[in-house]
């Protein structure tokens, strides 16, 4: 099966549906929220479609058409795949906590946390292009502030005054490219306007996701308030086609460096030949391979983790393997700590 196919109308041209296929807002206008119709294009019999819709309607499904299209839904080991379907495992979960790094504890304002003395997330947006089924945040988007970033913006601008310690601000979500460039325009202007936030940073997977996103008005923009750091998460070098390359390529030559934390998955990329071909194929294409995440230990996400002496293993086998500019750090985010712990 082609996935592609399989959001192309008969009436539309090739032309045309490749023109829709490259339009960012097309693609969000178009991604699958509805798991009755992942199901159909899966084929699946009722008792999956049953166990399918039972998740979803605790934890939101979405992914986009281009992301979906890298699956091989024949390959029952595929590693796209786990990463947005719905699987059973994640209501099988409830003794884990749903917040573990204590991200609602720790927000004085709305959609502002602040956890370590000199940097702050400021929570831009709680929509996705794809919602990642090992996300960190999986229990707590749906109950964060959203609403308008813009109406909050004031007050979570005032805080960060307060606070002459705060030197970075990192703009999360959701995913904060999938606001309107206009309105990351206002938010960043305003950021910058406060003398003590040297850097911003901002945390997308909309690269790996929704390339078509990084366009020229976007680079454009984010070019202005350097400098800002784009930090980005490929989990499997299948991830790395064309499109996230090209993506990749315009930040760059925007003059914005672009890391990546990847985040260990079991049945996912936990396999020395799997990162290493990863971290290699982002050297060769200039972006830094920069953490690789445990995944943390949050409800609903606990068939993906992998034992920390397994983190280490791979880490100690890869540092024997890979150049330096080709290794990342391999850490854990742990409650109370103050700074990531290195495995």
């Amino acid at each position: 099966m082609q996935i592609k196919d399989c959001f192309c109308s008969k009436k539309t041209s090739a032309k045309s549906f490749r023109r829709q296929w490259e339009d960012w807002r097309w693609q969000i206008k178009n991604r699958v929220t509805d798991v009755s119709r992942l199901a159909d294009l899966f084929n699946l019999p009722p008792q999956q479609r049953t166990v399918l819709q039972a998740v979803a309607e605790h934890y939101p499904f979405c992914v986009t058409p281009y992301y979906f299209s890298l699956c091989n839904p024949d390959d029952l080991r595929d590693p796209i795949l786990p990463q947005f379907m719905p699987d059973r495992r994640e209501l099988m979960d409830e003794e884990t906590a749903a917040d573990p790094l204590g991200e609602k504890r720790f927000a004085p304002v709305p959609g502002l946390i602040h956890r370590y003395p000199n940097r702050v997330v400021v929570m831009v947006t709680t929509d996705c292009a794809v919602r990642c089924r090992h996300c960190t945040r999986k229990n707590l988007l749906a109950r964060m502030a959203d609403g308008n970033i813009e109406k909050r913006l004031p007050q979570i601008a005032e805080y960060i005054r307060r606070w002459k310690k705060i030197r970075e601000v990192i703009l999360s979500g959701g995913d904060p490219l999938l606001l309107e460039t206009t309105v990351l325009y206002k938010i960043m202007r305003e950021l910058t306007a406060i003398k003590h936030v040297e850097v911003l940073r901002i945390g997308t997977r909309a690269p790996v996701v929704l390339p078509m996103r990084v366009d020229a008005e976007l680079c454009a923009c984010l070019a202005k308030y350097r400098p800002l750091w784009i930090n980005t998460q490929f989990n499997h070098p299948l991830e790395i086609t064309r499109d996230s390359v090209e993506a990749c390529r315009r930040l760059q030559e925007a003059g914005l460096p672009v890391s990546n934390q990847t985040v260990l998955l079991r049945g996912v990329n936990d396999s020395a030949a799997v990162l290493a071909e990863l971290f290699n194929k982002l050297q060769r294409n200039m972006v830094r391979p920069y953490y690789v995440f445990q995944c943390d230990p949050v409800r609903g996400v606990k068939h993906f983790i992998t034992p920390p002496a397994a983190g280490a293993k791979l880490s100690k086998c890869l540092r024997e393997k890979l150049g330096g500019l080709s290794m990342p750090l391999f850490v854990a985010d742990l409650p109370g700590r103050k700074s990531k712990v290195p495995i």
